[in-house]
């Protein structure tokens, strides 16, 4: 690396190649800054030294890529550079880049004059961010390294990596509103999947004991700081296991990622210091709700769930039942207290459609939610592998959707027919990869972590 470079070398020729990013043309000898996606470096040239090319050197501009040849020095100012030889335009820039200014003070700190901040320039143009805003670079270096780190987790344990559809004739694997398209040669109605849980479960009953898969899952719902209409899920589904099993591998599994993308289980989140040291506090959602309102919510009927949810000033539509109403309640009054990562587990019936019956608590299913700085960021259960419970779960859905909510599961009869050949018990996992990558690099918003979000189209 140039950056190492040692005054008592024997003179190194080099060849690079990068953007100008800044440029200081001083008669017969001149000076640039060229940046590539390891970092800058100045070049130095001479018109003695490049003859015609030096001429041609002032009709360039910042954001033209050159391609430089010459020898590596250090500078009176102690600056490693390279020493122009030969200079080559690569390729001409035609758009002025929004160059942010930095000079430093006598105290010796950085200022930074006219940032390319603004949020939605940012987002919409990400190819000049990352130009201008290098430091933005390792966000998505750091993302790449979270779902490295968790492919070699799963694989250490023999997981199979697999691939299912993304063109689905009947979604399903969760409760949210599709996107939906048309296939013209078979004349019939898909939709981008919302979740990878049935196929990844069907996997499970041909034999396979681990499986998952690291995908695009797409709903058509609102959008918020957490939330985009395309985001990355990985789904894990492994035989003979159940949640609580799955609590221990999620807790190990993100205290990995927390070391290797941080060096420590201890994660600065804004205000925050966020601990992943594993164990994780576990509470079921009833005791939560209890301890952060006072109310207990256990045993409620509808009616009562509803004047509860009045009296806390949190707003119900109509068609929802009573699970999603403890759902609601939750989201509004405790879910912004849980800083420090929580297992939420034992979640009611109604709200759990593809999850197994608590061996213990009527009512309640064997679920977990993993939260961590008032967000989820993984969703687990004990599988339902009760092909007529199963059904049941899903008639309780369609009725729902008769009510108007329109999130409700839907029917699926392959997915009935798989489990009638017999599915294993079974513990299933989805994290959302982009919520964990915002956790890991002190990012406040999805977009942050995502190259090319979603945006309103441009005018």
């Amino acid at each position: 690396m140039l950056e190492n470079f040692r005054d008592e070398e024997p003179q190194r020729i080099v060849s690079i190649a990068g953007r100008i990013m800044s440029l200081r043309r001083m008669g017969k000898a001149s000076f640039c800054h060229v940046q590539d996606f390891q970092g800058r470096i100045q070049v130095y040239m001479r018109k003695d030294d490049l003859g015609a090319m030096y001429d041609a050197f002032k009709l360039l501009d910042i954001g033209d890529i050159i391609g430089v040849k010459g020898y590596v020095f250090r500078t009176k100012m102690g600056e490693v550079s390279v020493h122009a030889q030969e200079l080559v335009l690569l390729t001409k820039s035609l758009r002025p880049l929004p160059i942010v200014k930095e000079k430093t003070d006598e105290a010796g700190n950085k200022v930074v004059f006219d940032p390319f901040a603004d949020k939605e320039l940012r987002y919409r143009q990400r190819y000049v961010d990352l130009v201008v805003n290098p430091a933005i670079r390792e966000t998505f270096v750091k993302r790449s390294l979270l779902l490295r780190t968790i492919r070699t987790f799963l694989d250490r344990r023999d997981y199979l990596e697999v691939e299912t559809p993304i063109l689905q004739p009947i979604y399903g694997g969760a409760s949210a509103r599709p996107f939906m398209t048309h296939h013209n040669t078979l004349d019939m109605q898909l939709y981008l999947r919302i979740a990878d849980e049935l196929y990844l479960k069907k996997l499970i009953v041909g034999g396979f004991d681990g499986v998952y898969e690291i995908s695009k899952d797409f709903r058509n719902e609102g959008m918020d700081r957490t939330h985009n209409p395309e985001f990355t899920m990985m789904e894990l589904y492994v035989a003979y296991r159940d949640y609580r099993w799955m609590m221990e591998l999620v807790e190990q599994m993100v205290y990995e990622v927390a070391l290797a993308l941080n060096g420590s289980a201890e994660v600065k989140l804004g205000e925050h210091t966020i601990d992943f040291m594993p164990p994780w506090k576990r509470i079921s959602m009833f005791d939560v709700i209890q301890e952060y309102t006072g109310r207990a919510l256990r045993g409620m009927d509808e009616a009562q769930l509803r004047s509860v949810a009045k009296e806390l000033d949190v707003d119900l539509a109509p068609s929802i039942g009573p699970g999603k109403i403890v759902d609601e309640i939750f989201s509004v009054k405790v879910q912004q207290h849980l800083i420090q990562p929580t297992f939420i587990t034992d979640y009611p019936l109604e709200m759990s459609p593809l999850a197994k019956i608590h061996r213990s608590e009527a009512g309640l299913v064997e679920r977990f939610e993993g939260m961590v700085n008032g967000q989820e960021i993984c969703n687990a259960f004990s599988e339902l592998n009760d092909p007529l419970d199963q059904r049941g779960r899903f008639e309780e859905q369609m009725k729902l959707r008769d009510r108007g909510d329109d999130e409700a599961q839907v029917m699926d009869e392959d997915f009935l027919r798989s489990l009638e050949y017999g599915m294993p018990p079974t513990a299933g996992l989805g994290i959302g990869i982009d919520r964990l990558t915002m956790l890991m690099t002190n990012n406040d918003s999805i977009r942050d972590v995502i190259f090319f979000p979603q945006m309103k189209a441009e005018h």
